[in-house]
């Protein structure tokens, strides 16, 4: 009896339903589509396409195969699954909003219209430049004004600007565009909130007070600026070897709320480059001497122009008696910033003595040194001597928390990165990858030593 049943039932035609994607959904049909649908329906029909392939209908795109016995089947599509979505569509204007903006090549004009004809307060004033902040076609911007070593054509600045404004990292301030008026260059940056890390370090106002208090926040600087300075020397993509030039803690903006770091000054050694002449010093600060140039109808007479402009303490050894910055140059200055960031102290100072009635010179590069270098603080006492140097030249405001290896090998770093022969130094490929190793340590330390927040001591009478 069991056989004649499933041989009957193997007889019968098996229906297969229609196989449908699990993306298909059936959408929710409106009074004005179904009068729509009622309108079509009176129209003459149109034969069935014979060949398997895709036909569009009501927003979907049906995929039918005609081949073997029986009814074809159909994967349909919703196409509105496979259109840009309203959340797509913003982070794409988000996208855009973050890309470099064109480069500009502003008319005189505007700098001066922007800067109330340069009567404006100043936001910053050196002997070498001088920058305000302002509002230019509708943007907070600081302008730095800078001399140029020779006289450059509209066209030929728009040529430079193309080069440079094409590269973009965010530890590096955009460059937005720049307009030139005689011997100066005026140099258009994005406005970021924050201060120079300079004074962060060293607020004249209150000496025993800085926002980066924490190890983590000052290995959060290093990071961004190694990271910073290795991309402009190999991740631009521009034909020649970009250098920054004005790598300095006053050249840094701490950004706020976040505290990461900023680079600024960025294309200004591309567009005030000038001739290769001999670096002489006056006073804190670093110039440049032109040849000299003999003045005609006086013999014996000669005139020099100053073509560059630093702070002593972080060009380096061949930079001063070249006057030719490089990307070693860079390196150079980066070490003086990294010592100058866990010092707390300036690459240069000087200290009176009573007993003479002079004053000493003490350089940053050398207490480091000492520090590492100097006997003592190996198996036979435990490396106690170094860690107590150590726990005296970092920055005091620390609080005598930080972990004591990682703070040793930064400082190393930093020394190689000061070899007074620019080849041996490191280029900041490999610098940028050592910090990040040791920003890596220093959050798995600040992770295993963190304080509970919860618990609060109180040291009132009672």
């Amino acid at each position: 009896m069991c056989k004649t049943k499933m041989a009957v039932d193997a007889a019968q035609p098996i229906s297969t339903p229609t196989r449908r994607s699990r993306y298909s959904k059936t959408p929710k049909i409106s009074s004005t589509q179904q009068a729509q649908s009622s309108t079509s329906s009176k129209q003459p029909t149109r034969s069935p396409v014979s060949k398997s392939g895709p036909t569009n209908s009501n927003n979907r795109v049906s995929y039918t195969s005609n081949s073997g016995s029986g009814s074809g089947s159909e994967y349909h599509l919703d196409t509105s699954v496979a259109t840009t979505s309203v959340s797509s569509q913003a982070s794409l204007t988000s996208f855009r909003a973050s890309l470099p903006d064109n480069p500009q090549v502003y008319d005189f004009s505007d700098i001066r219209a922007a800067t109330n004809n340069f009567l404006a307060k100043r936001y910053s004033s050196t002997s070498s430049s001088q920058s305000w902040r302002c509002t230019l076609h509708g943007k907070d911007v600081i302008i730095f004004q800078r001399r140029i070593q020779k006289s450059m054509e509209k066209a030929e600045l728009r040529a430079k600007l193309s080069v440079i404004c094409r590269s973009h990292y965010k530890s590096i301030i955009k460059l937005l565009g720049a307009s030139i008026s005689g011997d100066h260059i005026y140099l258009v940056y994005d406005f970021v909130v924050g201060s120079n890390l300079s004074l962060c370090l060293r607020n004249p106002r209150n000496p025993s007070y800085t926002v980066l208090s924490t190890w983590m926040s000052r290995i959060q600087i290093a990071t961004d600026v190694a990271h910073g300075l290795d991309y402009i020397h190999n991740t631009t993509g521009l034909e020649i070897d970009p250098v920054h030039k004005y790598v300095k803690s006053s050249g840094i903006i701490v950004t706020e709320p976040s505290f990461n770091a900023k680079i600024c000054h960025f294309g200004a050694a591309e567009l005030c480059s000038g001739s290769e002449s001999k670096a002489v010093t006056n006073g804190g600060e670093i110039y440049e001497e032109a040849p000299a140039v003999s003045t005609p109808g006086r013999k014996g007479s000669a005139t020099r122009t100053r073509e560059f402009e630093g702070v002593r303490g972080y060009i380096s050894p061949e930079f001063q008696l070249t006057g030719v910055a490089t990307q070693k140059s860079d390196v150079y200055a980066f070490g003086v910033v990294l010592l100058e960031l866990f010092s707390g102290e300036e690459p240069v100072r000087f200290k009176y003595d009573k007993t003479t009635g002079n004053y000493s010179k003490i350089s940053l590069i050398d207490t480091a040194r000492e520090v590492v270098e100097c006997g003592g603080g190996g198996e036979e006492d435990g490396g106690v001597g170094v860690e107590r140097r150590l726990r005296n030249w970092v920055d005091r405001r620390l609080s005598d928390s930080f972990p004591v290896e990682v703070a040793q090998k930064v400082i190393r770093l930093a020394l190689d990165c000061l070899h007074v022969e620019p080849d041996d130094r490191p280029d900041m490929r490999r610098v940028a990858g050592k910090i990040s190793k040791l920003y890596l340590e220093s959050k798995f330390w600040s992770d295993r030593v963190k304080m509970p927040t919860e618990i609060s001591v109180s040291l009132a009478p009672r």
